[in-house]
């Protein structure tokens, strides 16, 4: 999506404010630096860019203007940096987007010089995260980075430990894919598992789901052996256990079940009505009722098989209630809102499905008609 077609011209104004501000702190860091000239250089192509095209392109412009490899830049960018973002936060703190080309310019010069490079990322990465900058040298000196990320887990930043985590995940989003073995970064996420910060811990959550994509196993290895440990405080443990595995449950991994404190394989009676009529643009309404044991921990899920243009069917999983038997009885009831004008997945009027899942196993479904 180009920024012609998919942001506002506030959005572009934004974008050329951004890049002011990076001007002037290149300006104040080197007296030769042509702030304007650099400004209406990146101007020029900016608005036309692509998300990922807007960062290589304003690396481009900093490496014309500061041309030589990175021995020769590396001095300069440090003193442009702003001080590093408050350390007293511990999440959602994703620093400012305009230091992203940044770290694509240190991966282009600082290829002949990782370890220079390393330093200069742990320092970028304090004013906004570098998990796609890392990861070139992952590849190319994957030893030497993994041995640095190390040090970084003790690191004092949790931006720095965080960048261990992210910038080694299997299926980074927007990443270069990177030719480590899933089991590589594992003694990282042993230390990483404990940290007192969510904004690491859902990295090693999310790292965790990756590796579920591949290899369900040793996530759930993993995990189990992480658990056993006590390493990290029980409430945190159990939301790490339930991020990184909700890709398995939402395909009802008993694995997965098993080790959140549900049973696959427990006596259950599901029922499940629709209620009313379904139509495109309103809402598909549905009663549930399930029975069993006495107390029994349950995670219940709807999924709707919608009919997609030329008879294929496509399912789509959707939470319901996470809740306790208390008297062996449990009623819902769910309003899913069927809109119309998606752009991203038109629904189709015809005959559709409806199943509830309990502990990861399908108990019960019924068929409606969607119409127009």
């Amino acid at each position: 999506m180009t920024v012609a077609q998919g942001f506002s011209l506030k959005d572009q104004l934004f974008n050329a404010e951004k890049t002011r501000y990076l001007a002037g702190l290149f300006t104040q860091a080197d007296a030769g630096f042509d702030g304007d000239a650099f400004e209406a250089r990146v101007m020029s192509r900016l608005p036309e860019l692509e998300l990922k095209q807007r960062i290589a392109w304003i690396a481009d412009c900093l490496q014309t203007a500061f041309p030589g490899a990175l021995p020769d830049v590396a001095p300069v960018i440090l003193r442009a940096l702003p001080p590093p973002l408050d350390p007293s936060l511990s999440d959602n703190d994703f620093g400012d987007f305009i230091f992203a080309p940044l770290g694509e310019w240190v991966a282009q010069v600082g290829a002949d010089h990782p370890e220079m490079a390393l330093d200069a990322l742990a320092e970028l990465t304090q004013r906004f995260s570098m998990e796609w900058a890392i990861r070139p040298f992952l590849n190319s000196h994957p030893d030497l980075v993994l041995d640095r990320m190390q040090d970084w887990c003790g690191h004092s930043s949790y931006h720095v430990r965080r960048l261990v985590s992210e910038g080694t995940r299997p299926r980074l989003p927007w990443g270069q894919a990177v030719g480590l073995d899933l089991s590589d970064p594992l003694p990282l996420l042993d230390r990483l598992h404990s940290d007192p910060t969510r904004y690491v811990t859902r990295s090693v959550a999310n790292h965790l789901n990756d590796i579920t994509k591949k290899d369900p196993d040793l996530a759930l290895d993993r995990l189990t052996t992480w658990h056993a440990s006590g390493a990290q405080e029980a409430g945190e443990m159990r939301w790490i256990t339930a991020h990184a595995l909700r890709g398995l449950v939402k395909s009802g991994h008993g694995g997965a079940m098993a080790l959140l404190g549900y049973d696959p394989d427990a006596p259950l009676e599901v029922d499940v009505a629709v209620i009313g009529e379904a139509r495109i643009g309103g809402v598909l309404e549905f009663s549930v009722s399930v029975s069993g044991p006495e107390d029994l921990p349950v995670l219940i899920d709807y999924i709707v098989h919608f009919q997609r243009p030329g008879g294929k069917i496509s399912p789509k999983v959707h939470k319901l209630r996470q809740a306790n038997l208390s008297d062996g009885r449990l009623r819902l009831s769910k309003r899913h809102r069927l809109k119309g004008d998606a752009t991203t997945f038109r629904l189709v009027p015809g005959p559709h499905r409806l199943e509830i899942q309990v502990n990861g196993k399908v108990r019960a479904g019924v068929s409606f008609e969607l119409l127009a």
